[in-house]
């Protein structure tokens, strides 16, 4: 079970974000809805224990897995050492599967630079469960891609969550996006950001 209360949290004078607490159970994907710029991505850090300075406490396992807005991919190292760097368990063999889960599977010596935006996200998704994380944080992954790129990313995305079966914490402002991968989806509303009074589970609001 993954615990999030963040009591607080500020920049300077300013309130950001003001009484957001919920739980994430195993297995389950939770989406985080909201406006840019109203601190979803802040919160998304202070889960994933980047950002400490908040009041409040979080309560998450240590085997989790972060997909930024933008790849952070290795530029110098090959896609299957951006793999086997980052998860120094994982054989040549194992990681080599994991990038043909993702469709990468013959592009293992290619660099980064040498694939295209929508491949270096796959092989972000690759990085991120290749180690099997009890917990997956995505912060808006599908942004800045091609509709047909971006339905792509949303299919691969399904794919391996039901087969990894992390909790997942993921973050956009795209409703549809929300209601495709979300078993239940929580919306940050208002000055400071608080959870709006309600749920949305499965698209019927409780």
């Amino acid at each position: 079970m993954i615990r999030v209360n963040v009591i607080r949290k500020t920049f300077g004078a300013s309130v950001v974000l003001d009484r957001v607490v919920f739980d994430i159970n195993p297995g389950e994907t939770v989406a985080i809805l909201g406006p840019s710029g109203i601190g979803k991505s802040t919160l998304l850090r202070i889960v994933a224990g980047i950002d400490t300075a908040y009041e409040g406490e979080v309560e998450r396992p240590a085997a989790l897995a972060i997909v930024f807005q933008e790849p952070t991919l290795l530029p110098w190292r090959s896609a299957l050492r951006n793999l086997t760097l980052v998860h120094p368990g994982l054989s040549d063999d194992d990681a080599r599967a994991m990038l043909g889960k993702v469709g990468l599977g013959d592009k293992a010596g290619l660099f980064p630079r040498q694939l295209s935006l929508g491949q270096q996200r796959r092989l972000a998704l690759a990085r991120a469960f290749a180690g099997a994380p009890e917990l997956l944080i995505m912060d808006e992954p599908f942004t800045s891609l091609d509709p047909a790129t971006a339905e792509a990313m949303l299919s691969l995305t399904e794919r391996l969550i039901a087969e990894v079966r992390p909790a997942t914490l993921f973050v956009t402002h795209a409703r549809s996006e929300a209601d495709r991968l979300a078993d239940r989806i929580l919306e940050l509303r208002g000055a400071p950001a608080t959870l709006a009074p309600h749920l949305i589970r499965n698209g019927a609001s409780s």
